[in-house]
């Protein structure tokens, strides 16, 4: 993702910036996953001292070395660093995608989604490093929103999250926050946040120098984005969940309590266990999930490696075709129906930012052979087929000021029998709408003259162009 931000509005440069903050990798390695990197490649002095001495000698040396309270210390603060760092992330995560309502937090997220979509490179060869540097947050957030809707839908069934909802019915649990404010504060401290840490942290095993050395070979060099044979993906998932738990546990925590009150300090102490034990629970649950509390993991992970793919078979045009990979999943076990239902009611078929095609209409309403752009900005349509968008041309023009539409089925070119009612028109007009339409028209005219999808990362890069959700 580029770090030109002095075109970006304030809300595109903050999703930069988190992206980064989360996993990107700079000079200064202040990023969770530079952190957690950092963690990995520094050997504990046990195991260099498990290596390399005979038992006797081990033993003496493991006894001096923990007579050293200096190490100790170091290494307690540096957890403690980690463990803020992890904490504000996920703060400022949360400021960036919920408002004071439920309308709001729907409107947020659909803003962070559609820009990180929005900010993919034009460049093919670097979108799976793009599309990687992205995941966690794009994850987290649609797990946010995932945990709303099952809450409303009053499939939960977790005892840790149900204890928390204060007895808030399913039908009034969008108005949480105004019903029970000091209810909905520990829902979010208590349910939100860990669900957050654990979407962030979900595979972070796999930058531990055991996980790399599978995914870029003894030189360095293999192509990490590979597909990898099978008893290669077997290792690496085995090394991936040890790896995430133990960093989670030992390397991040839990938070320090920093009263004097002993009785203030065992409540604080016992909070955080059990926040600790939640992110585990999920952690572990998303390995096989089942019909468990797991699949508020698994099925946003899913859905984000299909939309964000970072392999090389990654095709923008299929990704409308999202469900079909999910249901297939749940059919097979993998994941459970119900919450892909769920994130289905959420997102629809069509993801935030994409590119949408559409037959245009004139004044009258009547269809006309023509079409235009806009892209897919809100969440919970009507219709899974029907996306809400924002138009980004109009009369073949294009503009910063589109107007909010729901681009029906019967519109989409995306739908083969809609895109067939364009073949009518010929060539020469074809062609003269396309170079209208395409920054990219001299490569668009040797593939499809009935474009079913535009790609809108470009007209994004303009500042006038990334207020799409202004009123």
């Amino acid at each position: 993702m580029s770090l030109n931000t002095h075109q970006d509005t304030n809300f595109t440069k903050s999703v930069k910036n988190l992206s980064q903050q989360i996993f990107g990798k700079n000079p200064k390695k202040e990023s969770m996953l530079q952190l957690a990197i950092g963690y990995f490649n520094t050997l504990d002095p046990l195991q260099v001292v498990a290596k390399e001495l005979p038992e006797k000698a081990k033993n003496n040396t493991k006894r001096r070395i923990k007579d050293k309270p200096d190490e100790s210390v170091k290494k307690e603060i540096a957890r403690e660093q980690r463990y803020i760092h992890l904490d504000h992330l996920c703060r400022d995560i949360l400021l960036l995608s919920e408002g004071a309502t439920f309308a709001e937090d729907n409107r947020k997220s659909a803003q962070l989604l559609a820009t990180i979509q929005l900010l993919s490179p034009s460049d093919v060869s670097r979108i799976p490093l793009s599309n990687e540097l992205n995941k966690p947050l794009y994850k987290a957030v649609l797990c946010l929103r995932v945990l709303d809707r099952l809450c409303i839908d009053n499939s939960i069934s977790e005892p840790y999250i149900k204890e928390r909802l204060a007895d808030i019915p399913p039908e009034n649990y969008a108005r949480f926050e105004s019903i029970d404010p000091i209810a909905h504060k520990k829902f979010i401290e208590e349910v939100k946040i860990p669900l957050i840490k654990a979407a962030l942290l979900q595979d972070i095993g796999n930058n531990h120098p055991d996980a790399q050395l599978i995914l870029r070979g003894e030189d360095g060099k293999e192509d990490p984005f590979r597909v990898l044979n099978v008893e290669d993906r077997k290792n690496l998932l085995q090394i991936d969940y040890r790896e995430t738990i133990k960093y989670l546990v030992e390397g991040i925590g839990v938070a320090k309590y920093t009263g004097n009150l002993r009785e203030e300090r065992d409540s604080f102490d016992k909070k955080e266990k059990h926040k600790l034990l939640f992110i585990k629970t999920l952690l572990k649950g998303s390995i096989n999930p089942k019909k468990g509390i797991g699949n508020l993991l698994k099925v946003p992970q899913i859905y984000t490696s299909i939309i964000l793919s970072t392999k090389s078979n990654y095709n923008y045009a299929l990704l409308p075709k999202v469900y079909q990979v999910l249901y297939k999943n749940a059919e097979k076990g993998v994941c459970q129906r119900t919450v892909v239902d769920a994130m289905q009611i959420i997102t629809g078929n069509f993801p935030l930012g994409y590119g949408v095609t559409y037959l245009s209409e004139n004044t009258q309403g009547d269809k006309q052979y023509c079409y235009e752009y806009a892209i897919v900005k809100g969440l919970y349509p009507d219709d899974p087929d029907s996306p809400i968008c924002r138009t980004a041309t109009r009369n073949l023009s294009f503009i910063s000021f589109g107007q909010d539409i729901v681009v029906s089925k019967e519109r989409n070119l995306h739908f083969t029998e809609v895109s067939k009612k364009l073949t009518m028109i010929d060539k020469v007009r074809l062609n003269k709408i396309l170079s209208l339409l395409s920054s990219n028209y001299t490569e668009r005219s040797k593939e499809d003259l009935i474009p079913r999808y535009w790609l809108a990362n470009e007209y994004f890069t303009s500042k006038a162009h990334q207020n799409l959700w202004n009123k």
